[in-house]
């Protein structure tokens, strides 16, 4: 027992025992969810299973793609869905096959090929280069360039890749001034990496996991389709308003060390020089992934024209924009695969523990509202949907925000849209904050990366983190509020 690192800390030891107490407590013990009309204890099951799955996936008691895989086996034990095994395990596994998966699984695939060949390095160092090189624009092209490798590749991913650079910007400034240490600017640095992987995941649909988490939600328990291009109006904009709000909050870290101007461009020319001019692979794949990418924005009208040509694969099979990404999606990985332009080794080393997440995701919801749980709630929550939408935004973006700083961003979001009003504007405000913390190492996996880099103390992530959650919230609330809400779900 003592190999199971999962096990490792009392923490996680106590998140066990708690999960089972919770899922007991909503099982076993009398109370109004055995008795809802029409439904029996489902959704009190239902609930056992949820209060579990988020008691685990909040102290990481087990890896959570564990976690997420708990449906497969409680809801056709507990017949949550009702009707006979065969149908409850049909339903239960269905959501691990939903399209999301395959455009998500698509994205990474692409990005497998960037990593492989270090076109996405290249892409991050020109940005670098042309946004400028004194100490300012130095922290300012780390930010956009680091957020728009992770419009398209994992956050983690993109943190890995920066912070090498990052480091080796700080080592060149740190030679140039004479060897002093650069604290302040070292950790502005590092803290760019991380907080811009996560906000620059928030633009497109590939971006995160949370993303495909919210846009299946709202396809399979609201009948609301979400385009590529759709969701990139949504969070394309609030990335470009959000990084100068992290920039002028580092730049206060930053500025400290008093770096003259001009230095920090030889390491980039330096890095540059070191890739070598872009090879023939390099441009495939940049080709495909431009193609892809045109496919993705041009969706609506391309999938109307393809929509009456696609057979019925099964009884209720619909055509939806969903299913036209994840073609796009697979079709331009596969096409790598076949051109030798991703290797089985980059395959293999995929996070295909974050599809299972998905899938757990959308099991649990799919539970929840197939048990008449999510009735129930929609009734204790009545009291919230009364009050004025912007403090129903509002609330929203704390709680997420909040939440988010001791949970994973994508426990977070399981937990919120399954208990928030159904309204989009409210679960759009829960979607976006779920990415935007940055207090604590714990937070996010690009905030643990860079903690290690020596440059962070926990008392300054957790003063300019508190601020940037703090300005997120607001912003969340009134970017939702004035522009998502009314413009994009009217």
């Amino acid at each position: 027992m003592k190999n199971l690192r999962f096990l490792q800390t009392p923490w996680q030891r106590a998140g066990l025992g708690l999960g089972v107490l919770a899922f007991s407590a909503f099982a076993f013990l009398p109370s109004g969810l055995h008795r809802i009309e029409g439904f029996g204890s489902r959704p009190a099951y239902a609930a056992a299973v949820a209060a579990l799955m988020a008691v685990w996936w909040f102290t990481e008691a087990l890896p959570m793609a564990w976690t997420a895989a708990v449906p497969l086996v409680l809801f056709p034990t507990l017949g949550v869905f009702g009707g006979g095994l065969v149908h409850n395990v049909a339903q239960s596994s269905s959501p691990y096959f939903d399209a999301y998966i395959f455009l998500f699984l698509g994205g990474m695939m692409i990005g497998a090929a960037m990593e492989q060949w270090n076109l996405h390095r290249r892409i991050a160092l020109h940005i670098m280069r042309v946004i400028g090189t004194d100490p300012k624009r130095l922290l300012l092209g780390v930010l956009v360039a680091t957020a728009i490798v992770s419009l398209w590749i994992s956050n983690t991913a993109t943190a890995v890749m920066m912070m090498p650079i990052g480091m080796a910007l700080i080592a060149q400034l740190e030679t140039e001034s004479g060897g002093r240490r650069l604290h302040h600017f070292g950790s502005a640095i590092m803290l760019a990496v991380a907080y811009a992987a996560n906000v620059g995941g928030i633009g497109t649909k590939i971006g995160t996991g949370t993303n495909s988490i919210f846009c299946g939600f709202l396809a399979d328990k609201l009948g609301v389709e979400i385009s590529f291009a759709k969701y990139m109006a949504v969070g394309v904009p609030f990335v470009v308003l959000f990084l100068p709000v992290v920039w002028l909050v580092l730049w206060r870290t930053g500025r400290k060390d008093r770096i003259p101007e001009g230095q920090g461009g030889s390491v980039l020319q330096r890095e540059i020089v070191a890739l070598g001019p872009m090879k023939r692979e390099e441009k495939r794949i940049a080709l495909v992934f431009g193609l892809a990418a045109v496919l993705w924005i041009a969706g609506s009208p391309l999938r109307q024209t393809i929509a009456p040509f696609v057979p019925e694969f099964w009884t209720g099979f619909k055509f939806q924009g969903k299913h036209y990404e994840s073609w796009v999606a697979m079709s331009a990985g596969l096409s790598l695969v076949g051109m030798r332009l991703v290797s089985f080794r980059s395959i293999r080393r995929l996070p295909w523990g974050t599809l299972v997440l998905l899938g757990g995701s959308f099991a649990m919801a799919s539970g929840i509202e197939e048990s008449g749980l999510s009735a129930w709630l929609a009734g204790q929550l009545r009291a919230l949907a009364e009050f004025p939408l912007i403090w129903q935004i509002g609330l929203t973006s704390v709680a997420t925000v909040l939440l988010s700083a001791v949970a994973s961003n994508t426990a977070t979001v399981n937990v919120m849209l399954n208990v928030l009003p159904r309204s989009l504007p409210v679960l759009s405000a829960s979607a976006i904050a779920a990415s935007c913390d940055f207090m604590l190492p714990a937070g996010t996996p690009p905030n643990a990366i860079v903690f290690g880099s020596g440059y962070i103390r926990l008392p300054v992530m957790m003063r300019t983190g508190f601020l940037l959650d703090l300005a997120a919230a607001v912003l969340v609330t009134l970017y939702v509020f004035l522009y998502v809400g009314p413009i994009l779900f009217h």
